[in-house]
């Protein structure tokens, strides 16, 4: 509603002068003050700021991962072949020699099956040697002599193959280790697919781990990275990194590293978080990260040039707790705004209150 002066309401005809009595006080006060008053409480002084003084801050970059427990040596103890259950021998928890019998599958029909090829070889080879005599005085032509060897091979040939059966009906231990819980019972029907035992080795203990691939380079073969296996007590052990996968994965764009533990001891299958040193120690500029303006086109800080706030570009890289590291758009010296940084205008006064130290401003 636009204001009207006295004069000018003098000037309306009386017969409307009654419809105006009501806004008339209202009116009247309006003309005698035409101050804004938002003006006088926004802009009665400079904007109080606490600042920080940029300086060159010793930094070392550290990347953390998370990393999972793997045994040295793991297998699932499996027959080759379905059968009866005849031998089970599961010393659960215990540690067993490389080549020990876990358990045996009745093998009774192909033990049968051998003790026939047998027989049958040693008539083979016996008609052989009668029919090799004869073939040297031309007693018999050469090709029925070739059968008889033919005959001789086969069967040996039968006699390897039931054997290997055989074999495959006993299960040992591939390596020594600790075997872990029975999962069958002797007299059960097991097939390939039945898992008896697992067995790990527990010496030389891995960790497996992934980073992203733009952290590749830090990560070599024969280099230490710690590792923090207990989150309760915080000490972090070393691990040697042994391997790296050759390909990144398409998905993650992330590559796998297997390290070997140096010290400490935990269970395979743990939880473990991996630290490696993305750079050695540099120099960089450090500021809380509530001091940064998020822009659509990019982030930005205010600084205090000639008692007014100007407002620098600048490009971020590593962030850490509540700081944030500054790779451009600030010079060591440069007097950062770390409060009061939402009330700041571009090249608006502005006075200093306090200048903080980073570990306080953050």
């Amino acid at each position: 509603m636009k204001s009207v002066c006295p004069d000018v309401l003098l000037k309306l005809n009386k017969p409307f002068s009654h419809l105006l009595i009501t806004g008339t006080l209202f009116i009247t006060l309006s003309c005698g003050d035409k101050k804004d008053t938002f003006q006088q409480k926004g802009g009665g002084g400079p904007t109080i700021v606490d600042v920080i003084i940029a300086k060159s801050e010793s930094v070392s970059d550290k990347v953390e991962v998370n990393g999972t427990i793997v045994a040295n040596e793991y297998a699932e103890l499996r027959p080759e072949v379905s059968g009866l259950l005849t031998f089970l021998d599961v010393p659960e928890g215990k540690t067993v020699q490389k080549g020990t019998i876990i358990a045996k599958i009745n093998s009774a029909d192909l033990m049968a099956q051998l003790n026939r090829s047998k027989i049958q070889l040693e008539l083979a080879e016996t008609t052989e040697k009668r029919m090799k005599q004869l073939v040297a005085v031309n007693g018999i032509n050469q090709a029925d002599y070739d059968v008889a060897v033919n005959q001789v091979n086969t069967l040996k040939a039968d006699m390897a193959y039931t054997q290997a059966l055989i074999d495959k009906t006993v299960v040992k231990a591939p390596f020594t280790g600790v075997i872990g819980l029975r999962k069958v019972s002797a007299g059960s029907y097991v097939s390939s697919n039945s898992v008896i035992a697992t067995m790990q080795q527990l010496s030389n203990l891995r960790i497996d781990f992934t980073v992203p691939e733009s952290y590749q380079k830090y990560v070599s073969k024969g280099s230490n990275v710690e590792v923090l296996l207990d989150q309760n007590s915080g000490k972090r052990e070393t691990a040697r990194i042994i391997a790296l996968e050759p390909q990144v994965n398409q998905t993650t764009r992330n590559i796998t590293v297997r390290a070997t533990l140096n010290s400490g001891s935990t269970s395979p299958g743990s939880f473990a978080k991996v630290y490696l040193n993305a750079s050695s120690n540099k120099s960089s500029i450090l500021i809380p990260a509530n001091s940064i303006i998020p822009e659509a086109q990019g982030k930005k800080a205010v600084t205090v040039q000639g008692g007014k706030a100007v407002f620098v570009t600048i490009e971020t890289g590593d962030r850490r707790e509540d700081v944030v590291e500054v790779t451009s758009g600030l010079s060591v010296g440069d007097t950062v705004v770390v409060s009061g940084v939402l009330f700041a205008r571009p090249d608006a006064p502005v006075k200093v209150r306090s200048v903080k130290s980073l570990k306080v401003a953050k």
